[in-house]
């Protein structure tokens, strides 16, 4: 094992409050589904995907980034897919790989399995989907935006990659090492090519630290230049301000609404910006710097604003009608528990060939 690996695992915690689901569809891309979600749901909630970084777990990713408290916070439901190592030793998505970066192809098409059941299972609102991820977990962020925008409300990416910049572990790491010359267009095709006749696209939040030696500053330019050309907007950005310290650059549309946004937080080395102040615990590639990351993105997502549907909460309802609704996670934990019970209960049924296989059970 890596020295990297070694720290990361020593950083691990003892327990997660991640919840982990065994059956979500085909899962082609062999990952595993991790959910969270508070007690107290609203009754169509938003759902928001994170997706770690190389070395990580979704537990690691979640501690260091605060994805549940910030759920428990502004009512969410959380997805984490997570990678094996025997897909990637380093446990990072397959970004630059072709057969996962296609839509209804591998790691892409489980991710897409994953919030069809998450979808299902907690009610959410399809028009609040939305996905953010750290370094590969940033580049597959991007992956999921480009071949299924109709899924997504708005995206993410902190210290990723542009979309189709790398279809190859030569090319990734080249990708991640060296400028590229590739014009708006371009990078912009890339994304349409793997999505023909979409004219909407979702809206996107970029970061990134200046002082990154893994995955080089200027990809934070190249993915604002697809995006920019995906949504048809200028090069110049229409607005620059410092937030807590650091700078961000913003663009919006037409009706004025802000699509995509840029930080690059000063001096910042590889990993996620984080602030004691708000959700998160700085670790391996977690990094203290004054700010957020993960709070000023679920504040552009839009999350941290009272839901349409808040006021009829606040009206008198039946004793059952209250207690059906915050018992409800519990119930849907208990489903899945047996769901994955009968699913390891039939593995060894059919390893001692008594029993039909989990694909079976699951017919």
């Amino acid at each position: 094992m890596s020295l990297v690996l070694a720290i990361v695992d020593a950083w691990r915690p003892l327990s997660s409050r991640l919840q982990e689901v065994a059956e979500f569809g085909t899962n082609p891309g062999a990952l595993r589904m991790l959910t969270y979600a508070p007690d107290d749901l609203p009754s169509r909630p938003a759902l928001v995907v994170a997706l770690h970084g190389s070395t990580q777990t979704a537990a690691t990713y979640d501690l260091g980034a605060g994805w549940s408290t910030l759920a428990d916070r502004h009512g969410f439901v959380l997805l984490m897919p997570e990678q094996s190592p025997h897909n990637n030793p380093n446990r990072s998505f397959n970004w630059f790989l072709p057969g996962d970066i296609r839509r209804d192809e591998g790691e892409a098409c489980s991710i897409a399995q994953m919030i069809e059941t998450a979808a299902l299972d907690f009610n959410i609102d399809r028009k609040r989907i939305f996905v953010a991820g750290l370094s590969a977990g940033g580049a597959m962020t991007l992956v999921m935006l480009a071949t299924y925008p109709d899924l997504f409300t708005a995206g993410a990416v902190i210290a990723g990659l542009p979309y189709g910049a790398a279809t190859s572990v030569q090319e990734a790491l080249r990708g991640m090492f060296q400028d590229t010359d590739r014009s708006s267009r371009e990078l912009g095709d890339l994304v349409r090519e793997a999505a023909p006749g979409t004219t909407h696209w979702p809206k996107l939040s970029v970061w990134h630290g200046s002082a990154d030696r893994t995955v080089k500053p200027s990809n934070a330019g190249e993915i604002v230049k697809q995006w920019l050309d995906l949504h048809g907007l200028p090069a110049a950005p229409m607005s620059e301000q410092m937030i807590d310290g650091h700078p961000r650059q913003v663009w919006w549309n037409a009706d004025g609404e802000t699509v995509i946004e840029s930080y690059t937080i000063a001096d910042m080395a590889h990993g996620a910006p984080l602030s004691r102040a708000d959700a998160g615990v700085p670790g391996p590639f977690m990094i203290e710097t004054g700010i957020s990351s993960s709070d000023h993105i679920v504040r552009f997502f839009g999350l941290t604003e009272t839901p349409a549907e808040t006021p009829a909460i606040r009206r008198s309802v039946a004793l059952f009608s209250v207690l059906k609704k915050t018992t409800r996670p519990r119930r849907i934990r208990a489903v899945r528990a047996w769901r994955n019970a009968r699913t390891r209960f039939g593995r060894v049924l059919s390893s001692v060939g008594l029993g039909k296989a989990p694909s079976a059970l699951r017919r």
